[in-house]
């Protein structure tokens, strides 16, 4: 009997695990996640805007939102997401101005935020290819932009980095003698057919993991509890039921086995009366 006893109690075990395996593997993934950026001016470079950029990555294919505001008005900004394996992935700092301007260029920013990874361009290719395609990218109407593309394909690597927060999202155009417009002596570091006011990067923002990509499809994130982050609580509703039907079961069985041994007690006494 101890043997149909610990059979029937394995029962809500194997199903509740069962239920557990289907259900946890799917907030566990590595292949997607949702991430966001606070886009602040860089240090040094007269800019005095903001904005908020937001991404999701699912099997290496990237979609990307941004608003931002204080911008060059009516004029073109390029738009990246940095990324590099030696960087740092961080916004610059004043200390990044090598050759002493008092500006940084984008080449002086590479040690904290990367190389450009992809463009963020609103037709045709996204690839660093682009990076200075500046018929391709969105005019700031009167200072603002507001940005959106999907189905953007990234290499692996990249779709990791930006996962794991390691990538920066950067807003180029600056206006550091205020006139209105890009111009100066000073040329590009990237482009020396423009001047270094149409690339030097204005705003900036690392790409860190969004909150939500913890939450449980349903229902509210509460950073608690031993369900957080499971994103079906039906299977675990199932699994439940497995074991309560399973204790049941034994419950039934262990009534079945004492009126057996009663009866045959009372067989015995009855072979003893005669």
């Amino acid at each position: 009997m101890k043997t149909s006893y610990r059979a029937a109690l394995a029962v809500p075990a194997v199903s509740l695990a069962a239920m557990l395996a289907m259900a946890l593997p799917a907030s566990a993934a590595s292949d997607s996640g949702s991430n966001e950026a606070k886009l602040a001016p860089v240090a040094l470079n007269d800019a005095d805007g903001s904005g908020v950029a937001m991404t999701t990555v699912k099997d290496d294919v990237l979609t990307v939102t941004f608003t931002a505001e204080g911008l060059l008005p009516d004029n073109p900004h390029a738009a990246h997401i940095h990324f590099g394996a030696e960087a740092r992935h961080e916004c610059p700092a004043a200390s990044d101005d090598k050759d002493g301007s008092g500006t940084l260029n984008t080449t002086e920013g590479g040690p904290a935020y990367g190389d450009i990874v992809v463009s963020l361009t609103k037709t045709g290719d996204t690839s660093p290819r682009s990076g200075l395609a500046v018929d391709r990218f969105d005019t700031a109407k009167g200072g603002k932009i507001s940005y959106q593309r999907g189905s953007i394909k990234v290499s692996h690597e990249v779709g990791e980095a930006i996962i794991a927060g390691k990538s920066v999202v950067v807003i180029h155009g600056v206006d550091h003698n205020g006139d209105g417009k890009y111009d100066g002596d000073t040329k590009s570091d990237l482009d020396p057919s423009l001047p270094t006011e149409a690339t030097d990067p204005a705003l900036c923002g690392v790409l860190a993991v969004s909150q939500m990509s913890a939450m449980p499809s349903g229902g509210a994130q509460t950073g608690s509890g031993s369900t957080a982050g499971v994103q079906d609580t039906g299977l675990l509703a199932a699994g439940g039921l497995a074991m309560a039907a399973g204790a049941v079961l034994v419950l039934r069985r262990r009534r079945d086995v004492v009126p057996a041994q009663q009866v045959g007690q009372h067989v015995d006494r009855t072979a003893d009366d005669r």
